[in-house]
């Protein structure tokens, strides 16, 4: 059994979380850490758990500099996964391999799980596997999963049997390429791709049982009882493993008011989760950042700078390596303050001419008429009234 998570520095004392207690349930496990970023020297309190540290670098991925600048941090950490599927699966000759997020506790065997995998080739887990009544739920939970997935991606088991690894290929394919947090473009992240897969893919298993992948999102179906951290039952079973997503930016604590009042216990779980952390340096690594948020001079990279490289082709080719920005006549930070930042203002284009009237349609039998009465000469006028008198005559006489 090979697990492993994909990080950047400040998230490894919650590796370290999760490598604990996936190897407190599963010894034999090999635990597997994919770091996109250069860590300072690390204690042997949170490597302790970890049998290799997979920098990105290590990844077959081609235009390493200018894939690692199209992404954001947290579209960088999940853009890997695929590509960490394969290069786990290749290199240590793993069959079977689990992806966890870094905020995941795992409480209990993953027995089940396994004999799911004898079964079947890949395992998701849904957000929600009941239908919400309330309608403050259908807007969290519902149209939520409808915006950014129906399936949450910090959990993935593969197989990697031919049925997995032609799923794994296509997955890293479209994550090395479109793994962007753009939701109006109908994309979110590694999530949203995997909408397609079982339509896509055959022996894709649906885990339905609520003691996997429990979070705030399915609370309003799933009540705990126990005690924490490791005796915890949800409705009645025992907790497999629990997703403590939204921790940092505090949604998590928000929605487990709103849909978790219900289950005590978890409150007690999440003051364990926050000592747990902490014991493995959060307020120290928590506070690093990443190496890949700024350029070489040490400057932020802004967002807007991200987005833009990505979506222009040209950027691409003329800025192979566009961290680095020591040289102002090619570098990409350079060329943005230039031309976008500090370009002139467009000015506004002139207001497109109106259209001319058309001209009144002419009758032109009766242009005529008026152009011999006001042209022609009197006695012209009356000789022509008088034939025209003589030929009606002539005609009524017949």
């Amino acid at each position: 059994m090979h697990v492993f998570t994909s990080v950047t520095t400040n998230y490894l004392p919650k590796a370290a979380a999760l490598a604990h207690s996936v190897k407190r349930v599963h010894p034999e496990a090999t635990f597997h850490v994919v770091l996109s970023d250069d860590p300072p020297a690390l204690p042997p309190r949170v490597t302790g758990a970890f049998d290799s540290i997979i920098n990105i670098r290590e990844l077959p991925i081609e235009n390493l500099p200018r894939f690692i600048f199209r992404h954001r941090l947290v579209e960088l950490c999940t853009a890997v996964k695929g590509t960490a599927f394969q290069y786990i699966a290749d290199r240590f000759g793993a069959e079977r391999i689990y992806y966890f997020d870094p905020d995941i506790i795992v409480a209990n065997r993953l027995d089940d799980l396994e004999r799911a995998l004898d079964a079947g080739s890949v395992l998701l887990t849904p957000h929600s596997i009941e239908m919400e009544t309330d309608p403050m739920a259908v807007v969290d939970n519902e149209i939520c999963c409808l915006r950014n997935g129906v399936y949450n991606l910090g959990f993935l088991a593969v197989r990697m049997n031919r049925n997995g690894r032609k799923f794994i290929d296509w997955w890293a394919d479209r994550l090395r390429n479109y793994c962007y947090d753009e939701v109006e473009n109908g994309l979110f992240t590694d999530q949203r791709w995997v909408d397609l897969a079982p339509a896509l893919f055959d022996d894709i298993t649906i885990l339905r049982d609520p003691q996997y992948n429990v979070s705030t999102w399915n609370l309003t179906h799933r009540r705990a009882t126990g005690s924490a951290p490791y005796e915890i039952e949800i409705n009645g079973r025992p907790l497999v493993f629990y997703h403590f997503s939204g921790f940092d930016s505090g949604a998590q604590l928000t929605m487990l008011d709103r849909y978790g009042s219900h289950s005590p216990v978890l409150y007690d779980f999440r003051d364990w989760y926050i000592d747990r952390c902490e014991y493995f340096g959060q307020s120290t690594l928590g506070e690093i950042p990443c190496v890949y948020a700024h350029y070489k001079s040490g400057i932020k990279i802004e967002n807007a700078h991200r987005v833009l490289y990505r979506r222009r082709e040209d950027l691409l080719n003329h800025f192979p390596d566009p961290f680095d920005d020591s040289d102002p006549s090619r570098s990409y930070r350079h060329w943005y303050r230039n031309h976008i930042e500090n370009a002139p203002a467009e000015p506004a284009p002139a207001p497109a001419p109106a259209e001319p009237e058309a001209p009144p349609r002419v009758d032109a039998r009766q242009s005529i008429k008026r152009l011999i009465r006001v042209h022609a000469p009197e006695p012209a006028l009356k000789a022509a009234r008088s034939a025209r008198s003589a030929l009606r005559r002539l005609s009524g006489s017949r």
